[in-house]
């Protein structure tokens, strides 16, 4: 005889279109587009160092949305 199996009941991912607050918080700096490609290049790299392209590109849209005053960030190549 064999042993009965004891299955788990399978759930379905839930997929809501609605964006959460951390979505809501990157739209509202004007620069989400820019954030994708460099967590994307690094998602891809592994590297930092080898996305200095997009980094350069989201600090320039964080700057002329005037993110940079807004959380008091602090620019380090100054």
């Amino acid at each position: 005889m064999s042993k009965p199996e004891n299955k788990q009941p399978v759930t379905q991912p839930v997929d809501d279109d609605e964006p959460d607050d951390w979505d809501k918080r990157i739209f509202s700096t004007g620069c989400a587009d820019e954030q994708l490609k460099m967590n994307d290049c690094y998602f891809e790299k592994r590297d930092w160092r080898a996305c200095k392209k997009e980094m350069e590109a989201f600090r320039e849209c964080w700057k002329r949305h005037g993110n940079d005053q807004r959380t008091q960030a602090k620019d380090s190549t100054s």
